[in-house]
């Protein structure tokens, strides 16, 4: 009952999903990053959401380094969905 409370007075989920987001894009305001933070620290699912989040930012990273090849081909992809799953424990 009290997470329930503290989601709708701080920040829902959907919001804080969006933010982690916009996070990696841009900066987000000091008031955006403590209430993120604090929703991060009582939400589970939001926190393995940024896990994920940062894992595919890594991926995307990597690959747009990498200057002669640009395309995401086949074993890329299922390279990415192994991992995926192995963070999962499927």
């Amino acid at each position: 009952m009290l997470r329930k409370f503290i989601h709708i007075l701080f920040l829902p989920c959907s919001k804080a999903t969006m933010l982690m987001e916009k996070r990696n894009a841009q900066l987000i305001s000091r008031k955006e990053d403590w209430q993120l933070s604090v929703h991060l620290k009582i939400c589970k699912w939001c926190r393995a959401y940024e896990e994920k989040l940062k894992i595919l930012d890594d991926i995307l990273k990597r690959k747009l380094s990498q200057k002669e090849n640009t395309e995401i081909n086949d074993s890329d992809i299922q390279g990415f969905k192994n991992k995926f799953l192995e963070k999962l424990d499927l």
